[in-house]
């Protein structure tokens, strides 16, 4: 990856949605030359996929909550299905510490969330923290620009 295919995912991640002719102008390329590049990324794998960010809220999703799991590995095989296969599991991670696993969750009443925690129990215990407020919006990771592209933008 050099300089440009990396302003080129800055964009992307920015707004999905540019046009192939707003990106060529700001990476100072032809548009068929940028949908040659992401075309490339795409088929290595760094970029995967194009998603709309909605708002949980006006969905009805009013509660969202952090939901750490002790799992048992040899359990695995039969969690990771079942987890994949609810809608209101945003995230799954494996991590380290206390506990093994930390769910991301959106649900649109406690009620609802209390009987999903009900049914992890079963792989483990669990400790739930409900999200007050979000400082900082799920985004895009962070791609370091070289300082002299930069500058050709200004």
């Amino acid at each position: 990856m050099d300089k440009i295919d990396k302003k080129i995912l800055s964009l992307l991640q920015e707004n999905a949605r540019y046009p192939l002719k707003h990106l060529a102008q700001k990476v100072f390329l032809s548009s068929p030359a940028v949908s040659t590049r992401i075309e490339r990324m795409e088929k290595a794998g760094i970029i995967t996929g194009y998603h709309a960010t909605v708002d949980p809220i006006m969905l009805g999703y009013h509660i969202t909550a952090f939901i750490n799991l002790t799992l048992d590995p040899k359990q695995k095989n039969e969690f990771y299905p079942y987890v994949e296969a609810c809608p209101n599991v945003l995230e799954c991670n494996c991590v380290t510490g206390l506990y093994s696993i930390m769910l991301k969750v959106a649900f649109p009443s406690t009620m609802e969330l209390d009987t999903f925690i009900g049914h992890l129990q079963k792989y483990g215990n669990t400790q739930t923290q409900i999200v007050f407020s979000t400082a900082v919006k799920p985004r895009g990771i962070g791609i370091p620009q070289e300082e002299e592209f930069l500058e050709q933008e200004s």
